[in-house]
Parts: structure tokens; sequence; C-alpha cells
């Protein structure tokens, strides 16, 4: 079983957690059901999760709840442990790429400080 983990700021801010905060009841559960399936399942469905192609190995949760798609960005620390860095209601077919870069200066920062 992975484990899935928010990352922090250097000063303890937690941007995916604040992102949750602002979400309704409704979307917040569907989300929930998401990171459980990626958090149990051995193998997740391409639907759910899957590697961002060109990225420094940054992957998607992808979470479609009634009309709203919402993605959190994250990587692998070791085999088990995801790090989500952000999250955003998506409204484009592609990935902003800004979201992207986002992730991956996070994702740097996180391991800096290890």
């Amino acid at each position: 079983m992975k484990t899935i983990s928010f990352y922090k700021t250097s000063s303890g801010k937690c941007p995916v957690e604040g992102y949750l905060d602002s979400l309704t009841d409704n979307q917040v559960t569907k989300i929930a059901w998401v990171l459980k399936l990626v958090r149990e399942l051995d193998v997740v469905p391409s639907k759910y999760f899957k590697k961002l192609i060109n990225t420094e190995d940054i992957w998607e949760i992808r979470v479609d709840a009634g009309k709203d798609t919402f993605r959190l960005l994250g990587f692998f620390h070791g085999k088990e442990l995801i790090i989500l860095t952000n999250s955003f209601q998506k409204k484009s077919q592609k990935t902003p790429a800004n979201e992207i870069r986002l992730a991956e200066k996070r994702k740097k920062d996180f391991l800096s400080r290890r």
C-alpha cells in the first residue's frame, strides 16, 4: 500500500490542504475516494493516476466530480510514498504548463530539505 502526503513549504504551509478546504463536501469526498484508490491499488487505472510525459517524474491524480474536473500533481519519494505538491480545477484539455512547473519546483524544494 502506498502512502500519500501533502507537500509543505519551509514555513509549514500546505497548499494542497488549503485548496481542498475551498471545495464543497461532495467534491472533497470524490477526491478522497480517488486518493484511496491510488493508495490501495497495486495497479491504478490511468483514468485516475498517470505519469505526465516530458516532466521531471511528475504524476497526476485525476478526479471527475460531476461536471468538475480536478487534478492533483505530485511525485514518488521512494517506491511507496507519494508527495502531492499542488492541485487545481482543470478547465482545458492539457494540463497547464505553469502547474507542472510549480510541481517540479516544489519537488526540488522538498528534496533539497531532506
